[in-house]
């Protein structure tokens, strides 16, 4: 019994292999996004990468099929939170309501998961220059065309559609990808780019969805003003 005892305790803790493979995880998101957010995405390489967590480039392929998947790493787990939310949204919601609601819900959750990930301010940084760099700016718009088209099932699905029958789910979910856009842009290039300048900016430009889309703009509403500092 005490040869079983001793073999027993040297085995590994379950799960520390795991654990070990999301630290060097971890730990490559946070330097692509350091040398990218300091170089430029261009200017930073899968070598410079793996160097900086003094790791392989074979290394960071085992995690990431690519620079430009490291780079949207955290973007990506934002996404995974808001499509959850919309999920757990109640039965009879306005489909709306259930996107604006999950979006705004889902705030301080998505926050606080991108922080035990990376240090927030970085991820803002990195999240400005897709604006002004254009390969990031192509597959931003190509993963929220996937991201929409993701919702725009869900969506159908909470209202018993056919998503390839009814145009309605998709049409909804382009506006609602249209609006999120708009704030996007204003946000990353007004004065105020902190995190509560963006969550003010996304609620204003949501509120003015139903009078954009139906009011006499002429005797009705008033401009969404930017942000200022």
């Amino acid at each position: 019994m005490e040869t079983v005892g001793t073999a027993v305790d040297a085995l590994p803790r379950p799960g520390l292999r795991e654990r070990k493979k999301q630290r060097t995880r971890d730990a490559l998101v946070r330097a692509a996004l350091e040398l990218i957010a300091t170089r430029g995405y261009e200017g930073t390489t899968v070598d410079d990468i793996a160097a900086a967590v003094d790791v392989s480039q074979r290394t960071f392929f085992r995690y990431f099929a690519s620079k430009e998947e490291v780079a949207f790493f955290v973007s990506r787990l934002a996404e995974a939170h808001v499509l959850e939310a919309v999920r757990e949204r109640p039965p009879g919601e306005a489909p709306l309501e259930v996107l604006r609601r999950a979006v705004l819900d889902s705030w301080d959750g998505i926050n606080e998961a991108v922080e035990r990930l990376v240090p927030l301010e970085l991820h803002l940084r990195v999240y400005r220059m897709i604006e002004s760099t254009p390969a990031l700016l192509a597959a931003h718009l190509r993963r929220a065309a996937e991201l929409e088209e993701e919702l725009a099932r869900i969506v159908a699905e909470r209202e018993g559609l056919d998503v390839d029958g009814d145009p309605r789910p998709r049409i909804l979910v382009a506006a609602f990808g249209g609006v999120i856009r708009v704030a996007e842009r204003r946000w990353s290039t007004g004065g105020d780019v902190s995190v509560a300048a963006m969550r003010e900016l996304l609620t204003t430009c949501l509120d003015h969805v139903g009078p954009a889309l139906a009011e006499n703009w002429r005797t009705n509403g008033s401009p969404v003003r930017r942000t200022e500092t």
